[in-house]
């Protein structure tokens, strides 16, 4: 299975509830699920929610701490990653985020914060290539993609997949390769036109 590393956005755009429900686990489907400590497909994963949304998770539990911009859910996704919810001012608006962090890392919930304002800060609107990625598998139904099984070669086993449409079949396709057309076919209209820009 592919492992992402990095702090990366998932979602473009405000995560209403039902979505943000979604999002916590959209790796719902990965295969072994039960038997393998998958935390590192977690870990750095971040999208914006609205106000109501985090305030009710402020009000769901105790929060495990807080501090200043920042608070971290009680219930653990694993062992050392849990959800922490952040209140950030950015460019003169106030705006609320989710993100799992590693706690065993003590500077996770502060680095993953320093780079939501970075890359919520960019001064055009821009869309990186891995965003378009991230967002499509967000975005798409549980019946819609998936995990390479048997019928992938070896090397490519476990990577995710999504349904394209083409014309007149259907196809089983790894997400890391789809075209700029896919990419712009299963992206929101107002998705599509974003300028690229390249990760930092």
């Amino acid at each position: 299975m592919t492992v992402q590393s990095s702090i990366r956005k998932i979602y473009e755009g405000v995560a209403d509830r039902r979505q943000m429900y979604r999002l916590f686990d959209r790796h719902a489907q990965r295969p072994n699920r039960c038997e393998n400590d998958d935390s590192a497909l977690f870990i750095g994963e971040w999208f914006e929610i609205a106000r109501a949304e985090h305030d009710t998770m402020f009000d769901i539990l105790p929060p495990l701490w807080m501090r200043g911009d920042m608070f971290a859910l009680r219930e653990f996704l694993t062992e050392s990653v849990t959800s922490v919810f952040y209140t950030l001012r950015i460019d003169g608006r106030t705006r609320y985020f989710h993100a799992y962090c590693d706690l065993s890392q003590a500077r996770s919930p502060d680095e993953t914060r320093d780079a939501i304002v970075e890359r919520e800060s960019w001064p055009v609107r821009a869309i990186t290539h891995e965003e378009r990625l991230e967002h499509i598998w967000s975005a798409t139904h549980d019946e819609y993609r998936g995990y390479a099984g048997d019928h992938f070669l070896q090397k490519h086993r476990g990577k995710r997949t999504v349904l394209v449409y083409g014309l007149g079949r259907t196809e089983l396709k790894l997400l890391e390769d789809l075209t700029d057309d896919e990419i712009a076919a299963k992206l929101p209209v107002h998705l599509r036109h974003l300028p690229a820009k390249t990760a930092a």
